[in-house]
C-alpha cells in the first residue's frame, strides 16, 4: 500500500526541526515545559537519589510553615516492629534508588510536580536505633509537625508498624477512614509486651480513636494469619480477601472501596506484600497468591478526587529481592499516591 502523501507532508511540516522538548498537546507541553531545557532533560541516573527525583530538602523539617511545601515525602527507616524477616529498615534508600518515575501518570493525566510543590524532607529523625518505643515516639512528633502545618505526608518505610503512629498525628483532629492494600489485615493484639508490631497498628489507631473502622477497606488479605484478625470483623471493616478480588472482579472492588470510604478524609496505606512475591519478592513476610501491580494500580487511581489526606508504602526490604522490581513496585505507588494527594488538593481537600 502507497504511504498517505498528504499526511506525510503535513507530518513533516509540523516536526521536521523540532526538539524532543517541542510538544504541541498544551497538557503534555505544560509537562514537557517542567522537564526539557531546549532538547535537553536531566539525566536519570546523575546527582544524589531522591524520592521521585523530587527536590531534596531536609532543612523543611525545622523552616517555618514546612517551607511553604503541600506535601512531604518522608522516609521511616525503622523495622524493630517486624514478627519475621527483618531489613525494611532498607526500604526507604532502595526507593531513593528507583529512577524515570514519572512525570505524569498516563492513566490519570496527572503530573503531580506542576500541580504542588513536593519535596524529600529527608528521613524521621531518630533518637535510638535500639528503642521501638521512642522511634515512635519520633514518629508521631515528626508527622505532627508535618501536618500541623498543613501539609500533607508521604511515608516510606519502614515496617507497617510506622502507621500507627502517623495516623495519631493524621487523626488527631478527627479520625479518618483509610483504603489499605496488603496481605494482612494487621489488627492483632499486643505480642510479648508491645502493642507496637506491624501486625497490629490499625487495632491500636481504632482503640486511640484516630481511624474511623466503618471507614476502613483492606484489598488482598490472604495467607495462614487469618485467625488473628478478629478485630477487623468486629470493629467493622470491610475485608476483601486476594481470592475474592477475582470472585467480584476489579470493578466491583473498587465500587466497594469508594462507597466504603465516602467523601471523608482518607489515609491510603501500602504494604508490598499486597503484591504476589512473583512480582514483589523483597519483603518480610510474603504471601503466595496476591495481587499484580496491575491491580493494585487500578484500585489507587480510582481513588482519584477523593479526599486523600496522606499516604505510605511499607515493608520494602531490599536485600530479598537481587532484582529491585519490589522497590519498582514501590516507587511506582508511591508515585500514584502523590498524584492522588495533587488531585486532592486540586479539588480543595487533601489537608490532613
Amino acid at each position: 500500500m502507497r504511504m498517505d502523501q498528504d499526511k506525510l507532508a503535513k507530518l513533516r511540516q509540523r516536526y521536521v526541526g523540532t526538539g524532543g522538548g517541542d510538544i504541541h498537546d498544551p497538557h503534555f507541553a505544560r509537562v514537557a515545559a517542567a522537564q526539557f531545557t531546549g532538547d535537553k532533560r536531566k539525566w536519570p541516573f546523575a546527582d544524589v537519589a531522591t524520592f521521585l527525583s523530587a527536590p531534596y530538602r531536609p532543612d523543611a523539617l525545622t523552616a517555618s510553615g514546612l517551607g511553604g511545601l503541600d506535601v512531604a515525602i518522608i522516609g521511616v527507616p525503622m523495622d524493630l516492629g517486624v514478627t519475621n524477616r527483618a531489613g525494611a529498615r532498607l526500604g526507604p534508600r532502595a526507593v531513593r534508588a528507583i529512577e524515570r518515575m514519572g512525570p505524569m501518570d498516563h492513566a490519570l493525566g496527572t503530573a503531580p510536580f506542576t500541580m504542588l510543590k513536593a519535596a524529600d524532607i529527608g528521613d524521621v529523625p531518630f533518637r535510638s536505633r535500639y528503642s521501638l518505643e521512642s522511634c515512635h515516639e519520633d514518629i508521631e512528633a515528626t508527622f505532627r509537625t508535618i501536618v500541623e502545618a498543613g501539609v500533607s505526608p508521604l511515608a516510606v518505610g519502614g515496617d507497617h508498624s510506622i502507621t500507627y503512629s502517623i495516623l495519631k498525628a493524621v487523626g488527631a483532629k478527627r479520625p479518618v477512614g483509610m483504603v489499605h492494600i496488603d496481605a494482612h489485615c494487621d489488627t492483632s493484639g499486643p505480642y510479648e509486651g508491645s502493642k507496637f508490631h506491624h501486625g497490629g497498628p490499625f487495632r491500636q489507631a481504632v482503640l486511640d480513636g484516630v481511624l474511623d473502622p466503618e471507614r476502613v477497606i483492606q484489598i488482598g488479605i490472604r495467607g495462614g494469619a487469618e485467625y488473628l484478625w478478629e478485630f477487623s470483623y468486629e470493629s467493622g471493616m470491610t475485608v476483601i480477601h486476594a481470592n475474592e478480588v477475582d470472585d467480584l472482579g476489579l470493578d466491583a472492588v473498587i465500587a466497594k472501596a469508594l462507597a466504603v470510604i465516602g467523601d471523608g478524609p482518607t489515609y491510603v496505606s501500602f504494604d508490598v506484600d499486597s503484591l504476589d512475591p512473583g512480582f514483589a519478592p523483597g519483603t518480610g513476610t510474603p504471601e503466595v497468591g496476591g495481587l499484580s501491580p496491575r491491580e493494585a494500580l487500578a484500585i489507587l487511581r480510582a481513588l482519584k478526587g477523593r479526599d486523600i489526606v496522606a499516604a505510605d508504602v511499607v515493608e520494602v526490604a531490599p536485600q530479598y529481592d537481587a532484582t529491585s522490581n519490589t522497590a519498582q513496585c514501590a516507587a511506582q505507588v508511591l508515585f500514584t499516591e502523590l498524584c492522588l494527594l495533587a488531585e486532592a488538593r486540586a479539588l480543595g481537600k487533601g489537608r490532613p
